[in-house]
């Protein structure tokens, strides 16, 4: 299959059976997403959403965070996975949203990773999520499952590799939502272990259930 057909197949699905998918971090504002995407670095959703509220009340606006301690966002965050780092993170991006950016999350990918914490790939998630940019965030879900259906290569082998191919290939205006699909499948159907291909519908595409799984089941 050629890679422009698969490519339209993908999103023919899911703008179809998912046209609103969305982030699962629970937010309310840019400062609120920004801070949940830092803490799920290496967390699961589910995890940040079940810390952040207390957070979020102590702490409503980066002002706030900027005037707080290390150790006392890490009373906040201790449950979250590598704690210590993220509260100094999480202090240091306050302060500098305060200092160089009047408190406002930037909008652009250069500004946002001179904040502590943000990488591009947290970076892209905010120009995407609430600036609806043609931004596509690589986590490992959407490593994985690029790679398994065939949108990428299999000699990609960087994040940076998969979202330039994603980008070049996804019509911009898909881009930020094709994002959300490509993780929400990872998450539920697309597992790392055991993918759930009995599940999945996309397998009349897939290059890994057509490589791997197909082939197996016909011996």
């Amino acid at each position: 299959m050629q890679k422009k057909e698969r490519y339209e197949r993908f999103i023919n699905y899911f703008k179809n059976h998912s046209p609103d998918a969305q982030t699962e971090l629970h937010y309310s504002n840019p400062y609120e997403l920004l801070v949940a995407v830092i803490l799920s670095a290496q967390c699961t959703d589910k995890r940040v959403n079940m810390t952040t509220p207390a957070l979020f009340q102590r702490f409503p606006n980066a002002y706030e965070l900027s005037k707080s301690s290390e150790e006392e966002i890490f009373g906040y965050i201790k449950s979250i996975s590598f704690g210590n780092n993220k509260a100094k993170h999480l202090l240091g991006m306050a302060k500098m949203l305060i200092k160089d950016f009047k408190g406002e999350v930037p909008d652009n990918l250069e500004d946002l990773q001179k904040l502590p914490g943000v990488g591009r790939k947290t970076a892209n998630v905010i120009v995407s999520v609430i600036y609806h940019q043609p931004a596509m965030a690589v986590d490992t879900h959407v490593f994985r499952v690029s790679k398994r259906i065939g949108l990428v290569t299999q000699t990609a082998n960087t994040p940076l590799e998969v979202e330039k191919q994603l980008v070049k290939y996804i019509p911009s205006e898909y881009v930020h939502v094709a994002h959300h699909w490509l993780i929400l499948h990872g998450r539920y159907i697309c597992v790392a272990r055991n993918p759930k291909c009995n599940e999945c519908p996309l397998t009349d595409f897939c290059w890994y259930y057509g490589k791997y799984v197909k082939e197996t089941q016909e011996e």
